[in-house]
């Protein structure tokens, strides 16, 4: 028990917000857009995710001022990804680069502001004992954050283009740990405005 808690307090967990997409499909910018209680969707889904994790490094497109400020304020550390256009294999395999140090991370997306940070906390217990990789399951679907332990750093990085971390859970399926929790919103992420008009 002794040898457990130590190792809870050494693994520092980096929770990596991708906030880089350009939100065609929203007509705008769905970053920044109010939620009923009174927070951008970005400031939400950063908050949501700095609970459970040691710190939070959002990457950011090109320009997106707004949304960089309004992640500096929640708290997080924001880089710019120069190839942000490519798609998110390359904006992920730039938050891992510049969060090198971390013995793992979680990665979250921007535009999934209702999930609970329990089930972050969840995940991130996950990895800080010892899954190799880790994500929340509801009813049978897998959903975010998903959590990356050090020893994938190179796979990761090797992301590219629109090559996602998908591609690496394929690749260690085996290795996965599924969380099972009852929060909807790891499956709830906002496209198009009609997702907030359900809301």
């Amino acid at each position: 028990m002794i040898r457990l808690d130590l190792k809870r307090r050494m693994a520092q967990i980096t929770g990596i917000l991708l906030a880089a997409g350009a939100s065609r499909r929203f007509g705008g910018d769905k970053l920044s857009y109010t939620l009923p209680n009174g927070s951008a969707v970005v400031e939400q889904a950063c908050r949501n995710l700095g609970q459970a994790v040691d710190r939070v490094l959002a990457v950011v497109r090109p320009g997106a001022d707004v949304v960089a400020e309004a992640l500096k304020a929640a708290g997080a550390r924001v880089v710019v990804c120069a190839e942000a256009d490519s798609g998110m294999g390359a904006s992920l395999a730039c938050g891992v680069a510049a969060s090198a140090d971390a013995d793992a991370w979680l990665v979250a997306l921007a535009d999934m502001p209702w999930i609970a940070p329990q089930t972050v906390a969840s995940v991130a217990d996950a990895l800080r004992n010892g899954a190799a990789i880790a994500a929340p399951c509801r009813q049978g679907r897998r959903g975010h954050p998903v959590g990356f332990a050090r020893h994938l750093a190179a796979d990761l990085l090797a992301l590219h283009g629109d090559n996602g971390a998908k591609s690496v859970i394929e690749r260690y399926r085996a290795q996965l740990q599924l969380v099972e929790v009852a929060d909807p919103g790891i499956l709830r992420d906002i496209d198009t405005p009609t997702d907030l008009i359900q809301l």
